[in-house]
């Protein structure tokens, strides 16, 4: 694909996240207005960014793409990363599938399959993230 072709596919991707995400608004409405907010953000952020970085993907086949963003992306290209923010960014992104599963946008397997892929990989990517953070951590996987 070559880059005109790739950015025009995620600018319709893009387009049709953006019904996704006022679903996932319109859902959450008993929330608070930041709350809402910071899912909105952090789900964005996977939908709008990571998504659509290397290959444009749906938010549909990212029900398949946890791990990679939340066990090295995210760990490792997000400044903000802490094992506070990759718990609160797995809830985010598992409400969002949630919401989607409900509405009949991803298949109830693939959903459960997110779910299950974030609790069986959590204390890995936890653990990983803190020894990425730590100056005091004298690890070779993590030069340079």
């Amino acid at each position: 694909m070559n880059l005109e072709n790739f950015e025009k596919r995620c600018d319709e991707i893009r387009e049709e996240n953006e019904k996704y995400l006022q679903i996932f608004k319109e859902d959450n409405r008993n929330l608070s207005p930041k709350t809402i907010s910071r899912h909105v953000d952090n789900v964005s952020f996977y939908i709008n960014e990571y998504l659509l970085r290397n290959e444009p993907l749906t938010m549909e086949q990212g029900t398949s793409s946890i791990d990679g963003f939340l066990g090295d992306f995210f760990i490792r290209k997000c400044m903000w990363s802490t094992p506070a923010t990759i718990k609160s960014t797995a809830a985010s992104i598992k409400k969002f599938y949630k919401s989607m599963e409900k509405h009949g946008f991803v298949e109830k397997r693939d959903y459960d399959h997110l779910c299950l892929e974030i609790k069986e990989t959590m204390d890995q990517w936890l653990e990983e993230c803190a020894r990425f953070n730590d100056p005091d951590e004298d690890d070779d996987e993590f030069a340079f």
